[in-house]
């Protein structure tokens, strides 16, 4: 059941509405308008380079294996 976002042509308000297949049209909950276009989602936008970032590595000490701790030859 996917969560989609949209906004409201009637009062300009945004809002997010789970869809489930069989549900009637959907309304704006604000003012019940039914003129709505779908906003693109943050979650299927995409996620630019300069704010994605990876953990940070552990780091195990005592030499006993583990990335940085001599098994995987790199340190």
């Amino acid at each position: 059941m996917p969560i989609y976002e949209y906004r409201c042509v009637d009062c300009d308000r945004s809002f997010e509405a789970l869809v489930r297949p069989n549900d009637p049209l959907t309304y704006c909950p604000h003012c019940s308008g039914s003129r709505l276009s779908r906003e693109m989602s943050v979650f299927t936008s995409g996620v630019s380079s300069s704010t994605a970032q990876a953990p940070p590595a552990t780091v195990k000490s005592g030499g006993r294996g583990g990335c940085c701790g001599g098994a995987c030859g790199c340190g």
